[in-house]
C-alpha cells in the first residue's frame, strides 16, 4: 500500500486531495514537524531535505508536493491537461510551477517574518508580503476569465491552488482577503462542494499535531536561529 507522509501544512494537503480524487488506498504517516520527526534517521532516508511531503509507492520514493502530483497524475493517467507538447499540457506545467516557485514560497516568507520572526522585520515582511500579494494577485485575474485555473478543466494545478489558497487570509494578514480576491474564493468554494476534498481536510483530523509554537518547536522549525547565537 502507498505511504503518504505528511502534516496539515498546505504542501502535504495538495497531495492529500489528489490521492482522495484517485481514490487510492493509502497508508496516512503523521510527521510532527514541532517535534522533530522530519529530522528522524529514518525519514531523512526517505527524504533528504527533511520537508513534508513524501510518499512511498510499491518501493518508490517521491518528495516535493509537486513531483508527487505529477508523479501520481502520470500514472494515473488523469487529472493533466492534454498531451505532452501541446498548449493545454505547457499551460498547466507553468502554472503548476508557478504555484510551486511562487505562490508556496513568497506565502511562507511572509507567514515567517508576519507571525514567527523576531523584530527588526520590517524591510523583509514589506518584502514578502508585497510578493505575496502580486502573485495571489496574478492568480485572482486570471480566474476571472476560468472556472479553473485551465479553463473548464479540474487538474492538479487546481489540487496545488486548493493547499495554499484556504490560508490566503492568514498569508496576507487581511480580516477581508476574500474582498480583495474574490476569484480565489470562488475557486476555493468550488473545490471544497467535491467529495475528495472533504474527505483530505479530514486526514488531518485524524492525527494529532503539536499545535504550541514554544522553544522546542522553534528549535525544530528555524535552526538556522541557532547562529544568531554564535
Amino acid at each position: 500500500m502507498l505511504k503518504f507522509f505528511f502534516n496539515a501544512a498546505p504542501n502535504p494537503m495538495k497531495v492529500a486531495l489528489l490521492l482522495e480524487e484517485l481514490g487510492l488506498e493509502f497508508e496516512p504517516i503523521p510527521v510532527d514537524t514541532r517535534k522533530g520527526d522530519q529530522f528522524k534517521p529514518e525519514f531523512v532516508k526517505l527524504n533528504p531535505n527533511s520537508k513534508v511531503p513524501c510518499i512511498v509507492d510499491k518501493g518508490v520514493t517521491v518528495f516535493d508536493s509537486n513531483a508527487i502530483l505529477l508523479y501520481l497524475a502520470e500514472r494515473e493517467g488523469k487529472f493533466l491537461a492534454g498531451d505532452l507538447g501541446t498548449q493545454k499540457r505547457a499551460e498547466l506545467l507553468s502554472w503548476l510551477m508557478f504555484i510551486a516557485t511562487g505562490i508556496g514560497p513568497y506565502s511562507g516568507q511572509s507567514v515567517h517574518f508576519r507571525h514567527a520572526a523576531p523584530e527588526p522585520k520590517e524591510y523583509a515582511l514589506n518584502r514578502y508580503d508585497f510578493e505575496a500579494h502580486r502573485h495571489w494577485s496574478i492568480l485572482d485575474d486570471h480566474l476571472k476569465h476560468n472556472t479553473y485555473m485551465l479553463g473548464d478543466e479540474y487538474s492538479i494545478v487546481d489540487m496545488a491552488f486548493w493547499g495554499w489558497v484556504r490560508m490566503v487570509p492568514y498569508v496576507l494578514g487581511l480580516e477581508n482577503a476574500w474582498e480583495k480576491y474574490p476569484n480565489l474564493k470562488r475557486l476555493l468554494d468550488l473545490i471544497n462542494t467535491r467529495p475528495a476534498a472533504k474527505r483530505a481536510d479530514e486526514l488531518k483530523t485524524k492525527f494529532t499535531f503539536k499545535t504550541e509554537l514554544d522553544q522546542e518547536a522553534r528549535n525544530f522549525l528555524f535552526p538556522q536561529n541557532k547562529r544568531l547565537k554564535t
